[in-house]
């Protein structure tokens, strides 16, 4: 299997018809379908189902694609950090996570003095990140605790989270100015899937996990967290900072106390070979810690 193979797989993938992807990689269809058949046989399963019109991945083609997505971005990223010119700080600093302002901060300051920098930010769950950087899609991720130790070297920055829980306004706790442990245990409870945020939040009312009353968890709001509160499914426990600026007022937002203040982490995997523009970055991000300490 090489490199040229896969970018025929994904053009297939992608236009649902061999003809079609024939004719966008500008080679003969006959062709195209042979490498196909070979590609099949090569790793002995069947990853395209052929319709008259369409064609559609199998379970194993569908895998193939995400892995094949995953390659060639690498090999492309590794290919622009390869070409980049080593005595002059150039090229693409991949970034998942939240897009906090001890990171913007440095990824301009970076900017202002390199140009030639630039940057690209990835949102997406803990899983969906970590799994990007432990295959060096991303150079760094932004996450909240807790860290792998044995897998990840990383930074503490000032950026916090201020935890509390999202409700109706008509909600029987929504009176309070605080939510306090022992009426945190009598809410229905929508968290993040991330079973270390949730023991987070299990340590904070000094609770074993299953004492918790999870309704729902998520990996990632789409646009708002409020039409899992607005339809009474229940009350979400988030970061202040996840949630808009100005809320709808149907909902209220009441913090933990006392107070559960998380700081987020810049995370990279050990022994990683940086670029000269992650390196940058990198040092960036540590002139601006120690000036928010100074």
């Amino acid at each position: 299997m090489d490199i040229r193979i896969l970018k025929y797989f994904l053009a297939v993938a992608r236009e649902e018809n061999i003809t079609r992807a024939a004719e966008s990689l500008h080679i003969a269809q006959p062709s195209l379908s042979k490498q196909m058949m070979e590609l099949e046989q090569e790793l002995g399963k069947t990853l395209l189902i052929r319709g008259k019109r369409k064609v559609t991945l199998t379970e194993e083609g569908i895998l193939l694609r995400k892995r094949a997505e995953d390659i060639l971005a690498l090999v492309e990223k590794t290919e622009r950090e390869i070409s980049s010119d080593f005595t002059d700080i150039s090229g693409e600093v991949a970034i998942g996570g939240g897009a906090l302002d001890t990171i913007l901060q440095a990824a301009a300051s970076l900017h202002t003095k390199h140009p030639q920098v630039m940057f690209q930010f990835y949102s997406g769950d803990a899983t969906d990140i970590m799994e990007q950087l432990d295959h060096g899609m991303l150079d760094f991720a932004t996450l909240l605790p807790p860290v792998d130790i044995t897998k990840y070297e990383y930074l503490t920055l000032p950026d916090t989270s201020i935890w509390g829980v999202l409700m109706k306004k008509d909600s029987e706790f929504a009176s309070l100015d605080t939510i306090k442990k022992d009426d945190l245990l009598q809410m229905p409870l929508i968290l993040h899937r991330r079973i270390g945020l949730q023991q987070t939040i299990a340590d904070w009312a000094g609770v074993d996990l299953d004492r918790l009353h999870i309704t729902a968890t998520y990996n990632v709001m789409q646009g708002t967290a409020l039409p899992f509160v607005q339809n009474n499914l229940g009350c979400l426990v988030t970061a202040r900072n996840q949630l808009a600026p100005e809320l709808d007022n149907s909902v209220v937002f009441r913090p933990l106390e006392p107070e559960l203040k998380i700081r987020y982490n810049l995370v990279w995997k050990r022994k990683n070979v940086f670029s000269n523009a992650a390196q940058a970055f990198l040092e960036s991000v540590k002139n601006g810690i120690a000036a928010s300490n100074s």
